[in-house]
């Protein structure tokens, strides 16, 4: 199990482990809401993704931007639902959370808008960051031509002019 948790392709920043790593950390974030960094690890491991970045990307829910999420789960879901046709209020107008049918009905609602997050939020955050990681490699790309074409030129000068 050493040789496996050691894997120096588990730590490097690649363009290939990078991007495997924001979507299992988004999907482990959003698909169960304790014990999220372990899960991002396991799978991180079973698809030899970079383990920093997808233990990091699980912290998108963190207990600071939860009850955003949770409020965000809670609408999407209903909306997908049409529980509420109306689409105005989070819970159901007559019933409220303090019954028992209302708690089910937005608990059921938020665990539908969480899974809905985990299914699209890592397909978005993997292509998001590879185009991210080739934008950034064409700028550096652009960058060191640049640098070739001055120092030729600069190599070339110099020539050019002892001649006479």
């Amino acid at each position: 199990m050493a040789h496996r948790f050691l894997s120096p392709e588990l730590w490097r920043f690649t363009r290939r482990n990078v991007p495997r790593g924001v979507a299992l950390g988004l999907f482990a974030g959003f698909v169960i809401p304790f014990g999220q960094i372990f899960l991002a690890l396991v799978l991180a491991f079973t698809v030899r993704a970079n383990v920093p970045i997808a233990s990091a990307t699980t912290l998108v829910t963190n207990p600071l931007t939860f009850p955003f999420w949770l409020w965000a789960a809670n609408r999407v879901g209903h909306k997908v639902l049409t529980i509420i046709p109306d689409g105005g209020n989070v819970l159901l107008p007559q019933d409220g959370l303090m019954t028992l049918g209302g708690l089910f009905e937005a608990a059921g609602a938020t665990v539908f808008g969480f899974f809905l997050f985990a299914a699209l939020f890592p397909p978005i955050g993997y292509l998001l960051t590879k185009w991210i990681w080739r934008a950034a490699m064409g700028r550096r790309r652009k960058k060191r031509l640049k640098r070739g074409a001055i120092a030729r030129e600069a190599a070339a000068a110099p020539s050019q002019a002892t001649p006479s």
